[in-house]
């Protein structure tokens, strides 16, 4: 397990917006780059992702690297140094931290923020963070809680343990999350209890359909961080997981049943309600039709047939002017003024 030290230097930060992150690590990695991420995606925090980077420095010969500048959220965010060990040959593996060499830390801060990143005492790299903010060293503290879960596990691999120790797990890791004040640091714990690739999947889907504690975290995030992405996100996947895990569940056979007679019920209902809206156009239909003279009834049906006036003329026998008169006549009857309000009239 990694011992980290974390300490708080609580001082007034420069008057103007501007952070200032430095640190020191060991002398065989001056001129390696190291770099300062922005991680919005709380999906993307395990590793280095290129779309994250916001700035890059080189180690510098006495070990020391500073990122300055006053281009960062004026709200906590999460960030990350990574410390690349690759040679320029090593292609992309220095973005994934693949190297042997290679380190990172994730923290919290804004732009008004100075952290620094000193050697612990046990001479070990992005180990120990002193801050002008109080909640930059938070996520530091949820790696140790993390690496002890796993000793948990480790050490009573039986699966009467495993269940006793997720249900413990689960309620301790909330209640840190909680504890500090920070929904940011929620957000990872959240991500790592509900990631699909890890052995608390399951239990969380059980956990989210009975646990308030995930609405209580979007109540948390809507009020912190309103406009974030993240906070959307995370709104998101709890609805469609609240789903899954209702979907999973045993009595989902019963209910399905009553969505089927629902189902049922509604399209008898809606075949009720077309026939009687037939039935009463047919009934509206024929008693416009009992209005009309016999040669006016012959004409309309024509009319729905689309035929020409000269065509109807010619299938009644009469002249073309003899028709135009009948029309009139409809017209005036049904209170219409073309043929096409013949057809809305008689079709619907």
């Amino acid at each position: 397990m990694r011992f980290c030290v974390f300490v708080f230097l609580f001082q007034i930060s420069f008057l103007s917006a501007q952070y200032r992150f430095s640190g020191e690590v060991s002398l065989e990695n001056a001129g390696n780059a190291i770099y300062l991420s922005l991680v919005e995606d709380y999906r993307k925090s395990s590793r280095i992702y290129l779309d994250q980077i916001v700035n890059k420095v080189a180690v510098d010969s006495l070990g020391g690297f500073l990122f300055e500048g006053d281009n960062l959220s004026t709200e906590n965010r999460m960030y990350r140094i990574h410390l690349d060990g690759c040679s320029d040959e090593s292609a992309g593996a220095h973005f994934l931290g693949q190297c042997n060499n290679s380190k990172s830390v994730l923290f919290i801060a804004n732009n008004t923020d100075m952290v620094e990143f000193p050697t612990s005492f046990e001479e070990q790299s992005l180990c120990t963070i002193n801050s002008t903010n109080p909640k930059s060293s938070l996520l530091l503290e949820w790696e140790i809680l993390k690496e002890r879960m796993a000793y948990d596990f480790v050490d009573y691999p039986s699966e009467t343990s495993k269940n006793l120790n997720m249900k413990k797990w689960f309620s301790e890791l909330q209640n840190f999350g909680e504890k500090t004040n920070e929904p940011l640091v929620e957000l990872l714990i959240y991500d790592f209890l509900s990631d699909k690739r890890n052995e608390t999947y399951s239990h969380y889907l059980q956990d989210v359909s009975v646990n308030p504690y995930y609405e209580e975290l979007s109540n948390r995030l809507e009020q912190t961080y309103p406009d974030a992405s993240f906070t959307q996100e995370y709104e998101a996947e709890i609805s469609t997981d609240k789903d899954l895990a209702s979907f999973k569940q045993p009595k989902i056979a019963k209910w399905m049943w009553v969505a089927l007679l629902v189902l049922v019920l509604s399209l008898l209902g809606n075949l009720y309600f077309f026939i009687n809206r037939r039935a009463k156009i047919k009934s509206q239909n024929d008693d416009l039709m009992q209005k009309l003279t016999p040669q006016e009834q012959k004409i309309v049906h024509y009319i729905l047939l689309d035929k020409s006036n000269k065509e109807i003329a010619n299938a009644l026998f009469v002249s073309l002017s003899t028709v135009k008169t009948h029309i009139n006549n409809l017209y005036k009857k049904l209170d219409i003024s073309s043929r096409e309000e013949i057809v809305l009239l008689f079709q619907k």
